[in-house]
């Protein structure tokens, strides 16, 4: 006997229970999936974000602070690096690039960022899609999703701690803290990066400095000299100073604090001793990896107690489905009984409420990949407008076996209203 058509009967007679069963699964499969998709694309967005920050130096604090300030921009009050960090730095050989990073300044919302020709450019990695880079002081780069135009004056004002304006906005804040007299030029934009920097604006170091009366660091005959910016060079050029003739060197002792140094070492040998040398001595130096790996650590056990609930939370839902099933089948004993009076086999009805169960449950499992799949995306849309990261979700291997699993899980406990409708005993259904 073909099973389909009770089947088909059996489900429209479900026609309110059955969308609600569906809907219950594939919220319970979505859940699981987004939290897998989501965690993993935030992991690889970050990491991406990080491969241009070899190592980084500070001041001795909090790791984690350099990090999510330098990399990701998300700015905090910062001790300083000693000036001279800098002229160390320029005479080592172990250095192939190195560039200062100062933070602190916003512009509608965007984080006004010095920093030296070479890192704007990351070392002739990354060409400008339009004008070109700063040459000169005043001048400025803008990140690919900064709403300036080239030949904008860009005014500067000074960030208020624990105050973060949305990109693209100017509030009263800003407003109130504005650097008088004081403007860059946007010179040039670069191409999207996929990371927070595409919301930065960048200048030359110099200017910052000099913005907050700090100087340039050089003295003052060489004050329009700048090593740091000069025929697009920067005091991180893998050649020595004398060699790529930028400029006068500049002075150790009248170069300001900055807040962090990116540090790109000749080898990986240079980059364990650069390191070790400058964790000690009022410094402290890392690799942005090893403190992502904490981090992506924390997040994966994080990830793991919210798989591990929700895993729950689907069996609970697909319990519950099936004892409401249970239930139906028992409103519906008189029609399988009858169907047993007039010959129908026991298997057969045992296959109808069966399959009729699975197909509920798989319908769920489909319907939520699909839910799985549009709430990830737009939980990433979400996450990439707030951090400026550029995410890429996407569902693996382990969120179709999750998927699976519960599929199958689902399909041997829609065996119990099967079972009870196979062992129920005729004349019993024809009383009820």
């Amino acid at each position: 006997m073909n099973p389909w058509p009770m089947i088909l009967a059996d489900l429209r007679a479900l026609r309110w229970t059955a969308p609600a069963i569906v809907l219950l699964v594939a919220l319970a499969i979505a859940t699981g999936i987004a939290i897998g998709a989501q965690e993993r694309a935030l992991r690889q967005g970050s990491a991406r974000a990080a491969d241009d920050f070899d190592l980084l130096i500070g001041a001795p604090g909090s790791q984690t602070q350099l990090l999510m300030s330098a990399v990701y921009l998300q700015l905090e009050a910062l001790p300083l690096v000693d000036g001279r960090v800098l002229k160390a730095l320029a005479q080592d050989e172990r250095v192939g690039n190195f560039a200062p990073v100062a933070f602190g300044d916003v512009s509608r919302g965007y984080p006004v960022i010095g920093t030296t020709t070479g890192f704007a450019g990351r070392w002739g990695r990354v060409q400008p899609s339009e004008g070109r880079l700063f040459a000169a002081e005043g001048e400025a780069v803008l990140g690919a999703d900064v709403v300036y135009g080239l030949g904008d004056t860009i005014a500067p004002s000074h960030g208020v701690a624990g105050h973060a304006p949305k990109p693209g906005q100017v509030d009263e804040e800003e407003l109130g803290h504005k650097h008088e007299g004081h403007g860059y030029t946007a010179v040039g934009r670069l191409p999207r990066l996929g990371s927070p920097w595409d919301r930065a604006i960048l200048v030359p170091i110099e200017s910052v400095w000099d913005i907050h009366g700090l100087g340039n660091g050089h003295a003052e005959e060489a004050r329009s000299d700048s090593p740091f910016w000069r025929t697009g060079s920067s005091v991180g050029d893998s050649r020595r100073p004398e060699e790529a003739r930028i400029g006068p060197p500049f002075d150790g002792k009248r170069v300001p604090g900055v807040p962090a140094i990116v540090v790109k070492p000749k080898s990986v040998a240079g980059a364990y001793a650069l390191r070790a040398q400058y964790r000690q001595g009022g410094t402290m130096a890392f690799f942005p990896a090893e403190v992502l790996v904490s981090l992506y650590g924390a997040l994966g056990d994080m990830r793991d107690i919210l798989v591990v609930a929700s895993a729950s939370n689907a069996v609970l839902i697909l319990a519950s489905v099936v004892l409401l099933l249970i239930a139906v089948n028992g409103l519906r004993r008189r029609r399988y009984a009858t169907l047993r009076a007039l010959g129908a086999p026991r298997s057969y009805v045992l296959l109808v409420t069966w399959i009729g169960t699975i197909v509920l449950i798989a319908t769920g499992c489909l319907a939520g990949l699909l839910l799985g799949v549009i709430a990830t995306h737009a939980i990433s849309g979400i996450v990439s407008a707030r951090t400026g990261l550029s995410l890429s979700p996407a569902i693996g291997a382990g969120e179709l076996a999750q998927a699976g699993l519960l599929c199958l899980v689902g399909s041997l406990l829609a065996l119990l209203p099967a079972l009870i409708s196979y062992r129920s005993p005729i004349i019993q259904g024809l009383r009820d």
